[in-house]
């Protein structure tokens, strides 16, 4: 197709035949909104379903739990479901860096443990370093151990799942020392003082005017980048999806963004004290994955990735640099991992030896796995790894509510997990017959 007939806006044109539907993408050949829900439409029959099956799922699992528990979409329950999922959605976030390229990182629960410890020692006394050295600290180190990871698997060829069950094992031990010889830490517990932006980060709020505000400027700037980018694919003789599905787009946005805000300024009550306004490790996830997000999807680096996992003989005949691509993904792995550990140790109000880091990693790739990230590479956002923690959280919730044992809540996240690993096959499979 010529590039005149790509860069279509909504003015009329012939209606799409089945050929094109079948073989273009929505945004290639749709000139207005209803030929690209057509379009978009028989590419889910031909097995490009997306995120959908994840939230029709999402959906069936908070009516089962309504249903069952009439406090489940209760504002205060809600409120605490999204707390308990930014750990997972961070942890999901990490391991998505390495499922991309068709590699594991079993190293990242202890990792994230490790991190923490280092964050925690930073700012305790008697060091009493500002918080946001700590988090650098930590972080910097965290991204060493990715380093070294990256590199025993690019330099001297080997397997992810054996290199990483090592630091899975080293950093356990890492952990244990730290903690053992820290001269902050009580019994291997350091607890973090209930002024600092670390502790905050989980048990603090938002106050309800700035939430409205910042809602507001997050809305108008991604309205205002997603139409300059509509209009400069347009400009530069490139597809761009029509005016009226980039409209729709920015208000859905708006519309959970007005949604999240409602729940959240709720009163959500604390015994006798009245708690209102979103807890700030949303937004600080929300950031977190939008960076990443534009890493992957606006990058050289990014598209490098996504290549690799596709085919990573054909990248590097292309002239990619697998090996530095590769690393550099373990280390944003690990990295991601210390913001994980932050999380827990903020949510806990300390940072202790009994994190669960083997569990942790099980989550991880759960989170990553259900939200659509393919296991066999090539495939998957960042913001699969939102849905899939979610899931995870919603899961756990309403089990919680209902007063079942930690047995049943293995069990029913393990076939959670199958399920959505039997999807993705599936899904790959009629792709390919396609």
């Amino acid at each position: 197709m010529a590039t005149d007939d790509v860069a279509k806006t909504e003015a009329p044109g012939p209606a799409l035949t089945d050929a094109e539907l079948r073989a273009a993408a929505p945004e290639v050949l749709a000139t207005n909104l209803s030929e690209y829900l057509k379009a978009w439409g028989q590419r889910i029959r031909n097995g490009e379903s997306g995120a959908l099956p994840v939230l029709a799922g999402l959906v069936g699992i908070v009516i089962f739990f309504q249903l069952e528990q009439g406090q489940f979409l209760s504002s205060q329950n809600l409120v605490d479901l999204l707390v308990e999922a930014a750990i997972f959605i961070m942890f999901g976030a990490a391991e998505a860096f390495v499922l991309l390229l068709s590699e594991i990182d079993l190293s990242i629960g202890f990792g994230a443990g490790f991190g923490a410890f280092i964050v925690c020692e930073l700012i305790a006394p008697p060091d009493n370093l500002p918080w946001w050295i700590g988090v650098l600290g930590g972080l910097a180190v965290m991204a060493v151990v990715g380093f070294v990871q990256g590199s025993l698997i690019t330099r001297l060829g080997l397997p992810s799942f054996i290199v990483t069950l090592g630091g899975y094992l080293g950093l356990q031990g890492l952990m244990l020392m730290v903690a053992g010889e820290s001269r902050s830490s009580v019994g291997g517990v350091i607890n973090i003082n209930s002024n600092s932006p670390i502790y905050k980060l989980v048990n603090s709020h938002m106050s309800t005017t700035l939430g409205w505000i910042v809602m507001a400027v997050v809305v108008a700037a991604f309205g205002a980048a997603q139409l300059l980018r509509a209009r400069s694919r347009r400009a530069n003789g490139l597809a761009a999806a029509p005016l009226g599905v980039t409209i729709l787009t920015i208000g859905l946005a708006a519309v959970g963004g007005i949604v999240l805000l409602l729940i959240c300024n709720s009163n959500q009550s604390l015994g006798v004290i009245a708690i209102e306004g979103v807890p700030w490790v949303i937004p600080f996830v929300m950031l977190v994955l939008a960076f990443y997000s534009w890493l992957l999807g606006r990058t050289r680096t990014g598209r490098y990735i996504y290549a690799i996992g596709a085919n990573p003989e054909a990248a590097r005949r292309a002239g990619i640099n697998v090996k530095r691509i590769v690393t550099f993904c373990f280390v944003m792995s690990s990295v991601t991992a210390g913001l994980a550990g932050v999380i827990y140790a903020s949510n806990q109000g300390s940072m202790s030896t009994d994190i669960d880091g083997g569990q942790y990693v099980l989550f991880a790739v759960a989170a990553a796995v259900i939200g659509g990230t393919s296991l066999f590479g090539g495939r998957g956002k960042m913001w699969n790894a939102l849905l899939g923690g979610i899931i995870i959280a919603t899961v756990y919730n309403g089990l919680a509510l209902m007063t079942v044992g930690t047995d049943v809540d293995y069990m029913v996240t393990a076939v959670v997990l199958v399920a959505a690993v039997t999807l993705d096959s599936l899904v790959r499979r009629r792709a390919i017959a396609r």
